[in-house]
């Protein structure tokens, strides 16, 4: 692989439009061929000084149409070759390969030679994928998509394996504020991107990466907000306040948790029942009794009011064993200092009997506390068998916060250290959190 020297002695023969006695930078490179980009084709494009870089050094020949066209246009040259690009197929003679003859040639190369190139050869080169220049219905209704596969993803497997792909998909979505919207579809647009966002933001929290969790949140909120989707808002807002409260600040969660139950009215008794929820988790982390078992109990009364079908497409996730998983968090606390430990453990596992596949991570999750709880108020035996199949389960994730939740269960199972069962649990977890 050569430098392109041809396109560097262009950038440097073309003056700056901010320093014309000096040569193009990359970056302008870059900002000029977006902007004829979008001029004259009415594509939105990215292109970066890390692509430009990637054109100098060699990595990329052979530039889209568009692209090249931009390039020409901005070095004012006439052909892509005065800018040192071509097509390195053309240099490779096509001739029609019959089956036996492929294998024959395979045969004699060796196995070896029909190996698979190395990654970055396959990645490098990536073209940005153009925005359209006017939104349409269709944009919306992927973007929606695309939120609830992701989220569907996140639920089974943890945020901790498809979040870049997740944020890529964000970043896209997100340029189409900027491009055409109809105004009757810009509100559809603002709650399909929020949507995402709280996807991303979700995963990012899931995976640990909190300072990209918040910062996605509150794009995702300021999205709802400008759309004046209340359903959205209130769901971001629940999610903010379990990363305040899992982040050691119930405090925050809290505040969250109340701003978002303002004009309750507007929202589902679905809605209404995740917030008071948190409301309950947050008043359990600070060790508020009486005001977690009052919070708990509204949590219940909304939630006996639900109809799914009025809910918003986030809230499927909100049934029967969410609901008992979330309120048994909430008690989870107060139980381990001795209150409400029956009703803490009878939600816990009605979570656990509750939860689908599709669930995998609220399964563990709640099966994980089932056997703190146990361990700490029970028997130690039966909290080691529901605690390896919280590790088994657990062992299909990629998610930060079920393993933290086994490290705590490590950690309560030093009070029965003499148990043959428990010590074998505490090597498994070990073995599990290494392996995650």
């Amino acid at each position: 692989m050569s430098p392109n020297e041809l396109l560097r002695v262009a950038c440097e023969r073309t003056a700056s439009p901010r320093h014309p006695d000096e040569g193009l930078t990359r970056q302008e490179l870059a900002q000029l061929v977006n902007e004829h980009i979008w001029s004259h084709h009415r594509q939105r494009v990215e292109i970066d000084a890390n692509y430009i870089g990637k054109l100098e050094r060699g990595t990329i020949r052979w530039p889209s149409e568009v692209y090249r066209e931009a390039l020409r246009s901005v070095l004012n040259v006439s052909s892509d070759a005065a800018l040192g690009l071509a097509n390195p197929r053309r240099r490779v003679v096509n001739r029609p390969v019959g089956r036996k003859q492929f294998l024959r040639g395979a045969a004699l190369l060796g196995a070896g030679a029909l190996s698979l190139p190395p990654v970055a050869a396959l990645l490098e080169g990536n073209e940005p994928t153009p925005v359209p220049a006017r939104v349409s219905a269709h944009d919306v209704e992927q973007i929606h998509t695309a939120a609830q596969v992701f989220a569907g993803w996140d639920h089974t497997y943890g945020g901790g394996l498809a979040r870049e792909a997740v944020l890529a998909q964000l970043r896209w979505s997100a340029d189409l504020l900027d491009s055409t919207v109809p105004a009757k579809l810009r509100p559809a647009l603002l709650s399909a991107v929020g949507y995402l966002a709280h996807t991303c933001a979700f995963m990012a929290f899931d995976a640990y990466a909190h300072e990209d969790a918040r910062r996605i949140f509150g794009y995702g909120l300021a999205c709802a907000e400008e759309a004046g989707e209340w359903h959205l808002r209130a769901k971001i807002m629940s999610s903010m306040a379990r990363q305040a409260i899992w982040t050691g600040r119930p405090d925050d969660g809290l505040t969250l948790a109340e701003y978002a139950l303002v004009r309750a009215d507007r929202l589902s008794a679905t809605e209404r029942a995740m917030l008071h929820t948190a409301h309950a988790r947050a008043l359990a982390k600070m060790g508020r009794v009486g005001e977690t078992l009052t919070a708990v109990g509204a949590a219940d009364d909304h939630f006996a009011d639900r109809d799914p079908g009025t809910d918003a497409p986030w809230m499927t996730y909100y049934d029967g064993a969410q609901h008992a998983g979330d309120t048994g968090h909430a008690l989870f606390d107060l139980a381990i200092v001795g209150r409400s430990r029956d009703e803490a453990r009878d939600r816990l596992a009605a979570a656990v009997a509750g939860h689908t596949t599709g669930y995998a991570r609220s399964r563990a999750i709640a099966q994980t506390k089932l056997a703190t709880l146990t361990m700490v108020t029970g028997d130690p035996v039966e909290a080691a068998t529901i605690g390896t199949e919280a590790v088994d389960a657990a062992g299909t994730l990629r998610s930060r916060r079920a393993a933290d939740d086994l490290r705590e269960l490590a950690r309560y199972a030093n009070l029965h250290a003499d148990v043959g069962e428990v010590v074998e649990l505490r090597q498994r977890i070990r073995t599990a959190v290494l392996a995650s």
